[in-house]
């Protein structure tokens, strides 16, 4: 089971996605501490996914805009139903 998710932002280069994941880790340096984030979000998803024996790794939009994240789980992963 796969899930991606995309938006039409800069995107992120390439050679920082690894440091994306690392904690307290905000790439946009245009942000502040009123007006953005604390550079967790990416840290904690990864620590979520890998906990459950998902992957998950980034992409830039080939169109030259926008970044992608991509989360899989393996197949006998199992999904909770809503009653």
């Amino acid at each position: 089971m796969a899930v991606t998710v995309s938006d039409n932002k800069p995107g992120i280069p390439a050679d920082l996605f690894a440091k994306a994941f690392a904690p307290f880790q905000r790439l946009e340096t245009s942000r502040n501490r009123e007006s953005g984030g604390t550079g967790l979000g990416l840290s904690i998803a990864r620590d979520i996914v890998l906990a459950h024996g998902g992957q998950i790794s980034l992409a830039n939009e080939t169109r030259g805009s926008g970044l992608t994240v991509t989360v899989t789980f393996p197949s006998n992963f199992a999904v909770a139903r809503r009653a």
